[in-house]
């Protein structure tokens, strides 16, 4: 009976020193798996030479990829992390407002700051790069330090970011003066329509608007510039 009480005890010391090893292993592999996400930039037939003429950026965020435009068309492409659910990325069409290295801890060696209204956001490098292909960031959107080191030296103030990915259905009036992810879904279904010119940049502008008058008068409406209930059912956003 005392040695099979005794083997007991070592079995189980066993167990609980086995699964001390074994857990941050495992969580280390699953978290830093460098072959999950390969660099999309590191490919080969992708150019190094910086791109001609007026250049663009798309961020495709179901993809995770970074898309650089130049005159030519898509120019290269590069894998990226984008914010969480609880603290998703941004969508519309912004620019980039300001540059610079070493930004702070965990924004890795260069960070290109976007101007949305209603936040800070930025591109930037990181010090996880495991983290790169995932839903990972606070909204911000991370690149390996090498591709985002690239990126900074080919992008100059003002670039055109656009930003592409699901937005939730408005569920507020909106009006002039006001900002916000329901504003970008406003302005491309106006934009859609060829009521907007502007950028959808989540700012609810004069042209804004002016574009919803337009659009209010071609439907037999007060032309208010106020978007309410009635008005999002109509344009079904």
């Amino acid at each position: 009976m005392r040695l099979a009480t005794v083997t007991i005890q070592r079995f189980r010391l066993f167990s609980v020193v086995l699964l001390l090893v074994l857990v941050p292993i495992v969580n280390f592999l699953a978290e830093e798996d460098p072959l999950e996400n390969p660099p999309i930039a590191a490919v080969q037939t992708q150019p190094s030479q910086p791109p001609q003429g007026e250049i663009n950026i798309v961020v495709k965020i179901p993809e995770r990829v970074l898309e650089l435009h130049d005159s030519t068309g898509l120019y290269k492409k590069y894998r990226i992390a984008v914010g969480k659910s609880e603290t998703p990325t941004p969508i519309g069409d912004f620019k980039v407002v300001w540059k610079d290295y070493n930004w702070g801890t965990g924004f890795g060696t260069r960070w290109m700051g976007i101007n949305v209204p209603w936040g800070i956001y930025g591109i930037h490098g990181t010090n996880k790069p495991w983290s790169i292909g995932k839903y990972a960031s606070h909204g911000c959107i991370r690149m390996r330090n090498s591709d985002i080191e690239q990126l900074f030296e080919w992008v100059p103030l003002g670039t055109i970011v656009r930003i592409e990915g699901p937005i939730n259905k408005v569920k507020r009036e909106l009006k002039h003066k006001m900002s916000g992810q329901d504003v970008v879904l406003l302005q491309r279904k106006l934009k859609d329509m060829g009521y907007l010119s502007d950028r959808a940049d989540g700012i609810f502008g004069k042209a804004t608007e002016e574009a919803v008058k337009k659009y209010q008068e071609a439907n037999n409406l007060q032309p208010t510039g106020v978007v309410d209930n009635g008005l999002v059912n109509l344009l079904q956003i």
